[in-house]
């Protein structure tokens, strides 16, 4: 098995600010081009599948470009369609949509969960870890219990002025959760690896959250 999934969000609403929103591009081209370097294989996937909205391209990339040459994104797979035997790991790319839908997406946590006890990775960037907040294993328990994670910090979001428009604050939600979250300085590099669980805190780490990912799969 050399297979990865990449998870975007299917949410393009920034809440009720009229502006629009998705997954980051960065978030999920630069680790597409990790992953694929290391001779891994890339399908998609969303809470519902179908459309997954762009934000954030920087047309001069030229990753984010070869990214969204390489897939169709009004046509990404929804969890039920997959089988989590067929994955070394799920990457959840982060993007404010991400806030929205990926907390209630339980087809999506289930095949995570899956692929982690199967003995898979489980990783996620930025805004990519509030699919974490209630991604719990068969035994009940939240998978970030007791488990050491970054993810986008509250100091984060109000410097991005985004506070009040979030459904919930990232770090705050993953502590109640039982996570140990780990702040570094706003729109720095932060990447934390518990055993087979990798987060980042933001676009910076996006990179580094996929080659830390790595030298955990078999």
């Amino acid at each position: 098995m050399t297979r990865i999934l990449i998870a975007l969000t299917n949410h393009s609403d920034l809440g009720d600010t009229g502006k629009k929103t998705g997954f980051y591009v960065s978030e999920a081209a630069e680790p597409w081009k990790v992953f694929t370097d290391a001779g891994f294989e890339i399908d998609l996937v969303s809470p519902n599948g179908g459309k997954a909205p762009a934000d954030g391209l920087d047309e001069s990339d030229e990753i984010q470009q070869a990214f969204l040459a390489a897939f169709d994104l009004d046509n990404t797979a929804k969890p039920s369609d997959l089988k989590a035997d067929d994955y070394d790991a799920i990457f959840y790319a982060g993007g404010h949509g991400t806030m929205w839908d990926f907390p209630a997406a339980a087809d999506l946590a289930g095949l995570a969960a899956n692929i982690y006890e199967r003995g898979g990775v489980v990783a996620a960037v930025c805004h990519g870890p509030s699919a974490l907040v209630e991604l719990k294993l068969s035994d009940g328990s939240y998978l970030v219990d007791g488990k050491n994670v970054a993810g986008f910090t509250n100091e984060e979001e109000a410097a991005v002025g985004l506070t009040e428009v979030v459904p919930f604050l990232l770090a705050d939600a993953l502590k109640s959760k039982g996570a140990k979250h780990h702040p570094a300085a706003n729109f720095t590099e932060q990447v934390v690896v518990d055993g087979r669980l990798v987060t980042g805190q933001n676009p910076q780490s996006a990179h580094r959250t996929a080659s830390a990912t790595l030298p955990l799969l078999k």
